[in-house]
């Protein structure tokens, strides 16, 4: 009777597994607006809704639903019209200026770009509410939407290989409502990111599932793919969590012997490669991300208290932006994330990313880990470490990885099946 349940129950998993799969495919766009981006949106808050509907034996955890419902309230206070006389002092006299919407009143709002703000919640609210709905899952039921995950995974990798086959300069248009330049990505540093995030599962893929020869050809593809895409800050993060990984995660495998062996002579090689690879580029030329890290400070220096809003970084940054440093193009991101969240937030995203990392590293430290948390605990680490030089939760793509990422370390499940089949090994021995 309990099987007949459980399978009655599987649609929740391949529902959730087709939001994850359709948004590693077809996710990769930057620009805002994109038809994909909302079709994504939609599809996740449709399909979180459903399963969240359904009751579940899994908890969420209270603090972080807390820490949710804080972003949100952050969220709402943006978009909220506020007395005049409240803003002025918080904020720099060319940055009152009301929005259509108000019109000449005294009520002002905090976000200098209301309908970015929107967007941004809705971004947002899709990625929580897809976090929510796989920590409702079954615990066997999280680990089966990791094939979901892999087929994306490896749709953008064929495509990148096709690409690379023909020429490192080739772009799709026409395709997707954005110029594909890798993979299916219109960025090379968020592909290369999608690459090291799939990094630790494919190593818990042949260590722990027992497919040793696939998972070894998947490491290795996956390395030479993070090489041909160029990306600097891809490359050498994907050299530190595949010997992070496969040291971190063998601990525990029968197989951790002969693999470490083998993934370290490939990555003798892989090194030598990056390091010709980066030799060769300019690390950082006068405009680059020194200089958009300098000019986004000087706008969190004035706006600290509460922020631009969220979405609004465009705008605001070609205000503190140097006259000698105005080009064709135009700044869009601070190419760092903490930056960008603290300039568009102000004091209050400070402690709730704060917050956010100190649940992160107490679930991660705090009891006894499955080797699936230890491969998601990575691969999160090593994302937010990219977000110091890049934006790649900015991308839909990486930004629902990262939600099916942050549900499994926040899944209470495991740890479950953990003491229970520890409970049975002590019940046997004699």
């Amino acid at each position: 009777m309990r099987e007949r349940s459980a399978r009655s129950t599987e649609w929740e998993k391949y529902l959730l597994g087709s939001v994850l799969f359709l948004s590693v495919l077809i996710g990769g766009g930057t620009a805002s607006g994109l038809y994909t981006e909302t079709l994504i949106e939609i599809t996740a808050i449709v399909s979180a809704a459903v399963v969240l509907s359904k009751p579940s034996r899994q908890r969420i955890p209270r603090s972080v639903l807390w820490l949710l419902a804080l972003a949100l309230a952050l969220f709402c206070f943006q978009i909220m019209p506020l007395p005049a006389a409240l803003l002025s002092g918080l904020r720099p006299e060319v940055l009152l200026a009301g929005p259509w919407l108000i019109g000449e009143t005294g009520l002002r709002f905090v976000s200098v770009s209301v309908g970015r703000t929107i967007e941004c919640l809705l971004y947002f609210a899709a990625a929580a509410a897809f976090f929510l709905s796989v920590i409702r899952l079954r615990a066997d039921q999280v680990s089966g939407l990791l094939p979901f995950f892999f087929m994306g995974v490896i749709c953008n990798g064929l495509a990148a290989a096709i690409q690379y086959s023909l020429s490192d300069t080739v772009a799709i248009e026409g395709l997707l409502p954005f110029t594909i330049n890798a993979g299916l990505f219109a960025n090379q540093n968020h592909f290369s990111a999608l690459l090291f995030v799939s990094t630790p599962f494919v190593v818990y893929y042949g260590l722990f599932r027992g497919h040793l020869l696939s998972g070894s050809l998947g490491l290795m593809l996956l390395l030479v793919l993070l090489l041909a895409t160029g990306s600097r800050a891809g490359i050498l993060i994907g050299l530190a969590i595949t010997i992070i990984s496969v040291v971190f995660l063998s601990a525990r495998s029968r197989l951790g012997r002969y693999g470490i062996t083998a993934v370290f002579i490939g990555l003798s090689v892989y090194t030598m490669g990056a390091w010709t690879k980066i030799d060769a580029e300019v690390i950082d030329p006068a405009f680059g991300r020194a200089e958009f890290a300098r000019t986004t400070i000087a706008g969190i220096e004035e706006n600290w208290a509460i922020g631009v809003g969220f979405g609004s970084f465009q705008k605001v940054y070609q205000i503190y932006e140097r006259g000698e440093m105005i080009f064709k193009p135009y700044v869009n991101h601070a190419h760092n994330d903490y930056l960008e969240l603290t300039l568009e937030g102000g004091v209050a995203v400070v402690f709730l990313v704060t917050v956010y990392l100190i649940l992160l590293f107490a679930s991660s430290v705090g009891a006894r880990r499955d080797p699936l948390q230890k491969a998601a605990f990575l691969s999160v680490s090593f994302l937010l470490v990219h977000s110091l030089v890049d934006y790649p939760l900015r991308t839909a793509a990486l930004a629902m990885i990262f939600a099916y990422m942050n549900g499994i370390i926040f899944h209470r499940g495991f740890a479950e099946r953990l003491s229970q089949i520890g409970e049975s090994t002590e019940g046997r021995s004699p």
